[in-house]
């Protein structure tokens, strides 16, 4: 066997290594390991982050965790750490992964949380909004004076909190005490409107609410979640979100 043909041997040699690595990389990545888990989770808990759910993104290799303090992604083995958005542009139509996972995750809390929502509703409802909410925001105290507006148009407004001072603030302990009030939307109606809060303290799950905001992505109130999960950040409109909700075809209405 002359020279060239042992290099050429090596050479196949080491591709075929290679290339079964690569492949036992990706194979390990469409299942994890209860060892991978655990390593990620702790890798996860070193930076301060609870991972809730660790699972394998549709790109080969990378790793999805859903934290209380939203999306990342790590490598199979948990060495390597990415903050940032996924995009799959293969298809027809590009897709933000990122957000199509977070979608499911804020379906999921909007169901949670139902039943301890502050609820203006609409008298013919055709759309609901979510609304993440703080009381001395600006454009939340705006969005509420308009509350009769979105109601007309047929949109019902749910408020969840999301005091960002943060959980013991001043803006925190004031919105807990809204939501332990007896009339909850008056006491929301008089706190925007700048008039002092009494305080009072209950089982109202005012803090988990502020903790699903920091999972699901909120930053800055107002924060608007649609019913398909899609979030809309910043203040809109009465009109301005009527022309939105129309404009998406899973809306209720047309």
């Amino acid at each position: 066997m002359n020279l060239l043909t042992r290099a050429g041997h090596k050479i196949a040699i080491i591709v075929f290594a290679l290339t079964t690595a690569m492949l036992a990389n990706i194979a390990s990545a469409q299942e994890l390991s209860v060892e991978q888990l655990k390593t990620i989770k702790a890798r996860m808990a070193k930076l301060g982050l609870n991972a809730d759910t660790v699972k394998v993104s549709p790109m080969d290799g990378l790793v999805e965790v859903i934290t209380d303090q939203g999306i990342f992604y790590t490598s199979v083995d948990g060495n390597y750490l990415i903050q940032g958005k996924v995009y799959d542009i293969g298809g027809a139509q590009i897709e933000n992964l990122t957000e199509s996972s977070l979608a499911k995750v804020r379906i999921d809390g909007m169901n949670e949380f139902e039943d301890s929502m502050i609820v203006f509703p609409a008298k013919e409802e055709q759309y609901q909004i979510t609304v993440f909410t703080d009381l001395t925001c600006g454009y939340c105290r705006k969005l509420h004076q308009q509350m009769d507006e979105f109601n007309d148009l047929g949109i019902t407004v749910r408020y969840l909190a999301f005091p960002r001072g943060g959980i013991g603030s001043q803006s925190f302990i004031d919105i807990r005490s809204v939501w332990c009030s007896n009339d909850q939307q008056q006491a929301m109606t008089n706190a925007k409107g700048g008039a002092q809060v009494q305080q009072k303290v209950c089982a109202e799950p005012v803090a988990e609410q502020y903790e699903f905001g920091r999972k699901v992505g909120v930053n800055g109130t107002p924060a608007i979640m649609l019913e398909d999960g899609i979030m809309v950040p910043g203040y809109k409109s009465p009109q301005q979100m009527q022309q939105l909700l129309r404009s998406i075809p899973t809306a209720k209405a047309g």
